[in-house]
């Protein structure tokens, strides 16, 4: 049967994809996960079977065939064009009476706050900064990698690790301890022997993202190359950040500053201090703090908040996510 009140809840990473069922007066009926979502590399239709497979499993549990309103929260949508792409092949699949497809950054925004009014910067596997007003103005960015100006990512901070370690090796750059703490992480002696193993893939390349945390712990350890790395993603943080407060017209109203993704969430010490420092300086209204939550719950509320769901009702799921 149809739940013609009901919400299905989408939030798709490159990594996984979490779905959940919510009835209207905020009660989750059903929740599932699934794999991670790539239409660049492996097309639109492959990539929305994959969320259609955990759709399948949560309305089975739940006990219906449909809902009402589907409000999706997906990596890669990041033009207006591949929102409407995206768009139409969720409202293909004839899971809600209206869809709304979305950048998956503005579920972490959602997540963090009562309203929707805030500017959130996620550091994943890359990086990218969203902001929005009740009254539906949003500030964004193409973040789509170099191209488009980005700076940071757990990818972008292990390339940096590398390039500085290699150079402290071969003497083109200063010694900095990451030229041995990197290739130590992977059980190997030398940059040199790090570099081969990377290019034959004798090391995957997905695993290149473990070299984020040996360069904070090599920062924490007082080492000074690495400690640049990591205050210079501070400061692109707090770029990205205030540059979307400005174009909101926030600057001047106490406003939440949402961090999320996996390199936000890990709380490094440096990282923290340094970004709420700069905010202080170019940002001061600014309220700084890490979204903890699952982005599936800030799906949640976006979908709640098309259907003009209340306080009470959005407290209630809520409260489901954040247990």
């Amino acid at each position: 049967m149809g739940l013609t009140a009901a919400v299905l809840a989408v939030d798709a990473g490159n990594s996984k994809t979490d779905v959940a069922v919510v009835a209207a007066d905020g009660t989750v009926l059903a929740e599932a996960r699934g794999g991670g979502f790539r239409p660049p590399s492996v097309g639109v239709e492959a990539a929305t079977n994959t969320l259609a497979e955990a759709v399948s499993r949560a309305f089975a549990t739940a006990g219906v065939t449909g809902v009402g309103h589907v409000a999706a929260c997906l990596a890669n949508a990041d033009f207006p064009v591949e929102e409407e792409q995206l768009t139409a092949a969720v409202r293909a699949r004839a899971w809600g009476t209206t869809v709304e497809v979305r950048n998956d950054t503005f579920a972490i925004l959602r997540a963090g706050v009562s309203e929707p009014r805030g500017v959130a910067v996620v550091c994943g596997a890359g990086i990218n900064c969203v902001g929005m007003r009740p009254d539906g103005r949003t500030a964004r960015f193409p973040a789509v990698g170099r191209m488009s100006g980005d700076w940071g990512g757990g990818w972008g901070l292990a390339e940096e690790a590398l390039f500085h370690a290699a150079r402290a090796e071969d003497g083109r750059g200063g010694p900095t301890e990451l030229a041995r703490t990197l290739p130590a992480h992977f059980g190997l002696d030398s940059m040199y022997a790090l570099i081969e193993a990377l290019h034959l893939e004798h090391v995957p390349p997905h695993r290149r993202h473990e070299l984020a945390p040996v360069l904070f712990a090599t920062a924490a350890a007082g080492d000074p190359v690495a400690l640049a790395v990591v205050d210079r993603l501070a400061d692109e943080v707090v770029t990205m950040a205030t540059v979307a407060l400005s174009r909101l017209d926030l600057l001047a109203e106490e406003t939440p500053v949402l961090l999320g993704g996996s390199v936000l969430a890990a709380r490094h010490a440096r990282l923290d201090d340094r970004i709420r420092e700069l905010l202080a300086t170019r940002a001061p209204k600014a309220v700084a703090r890490v979204v903890t939550a699952g982005p599936v719950l800030g799906a949640a509320l976006l979908g709640l908040d098309r259907i003009g769901a209340g306080p009470r009702v959005q407290a209630r799921v809520r409260a489901h996510f954040e247990r």
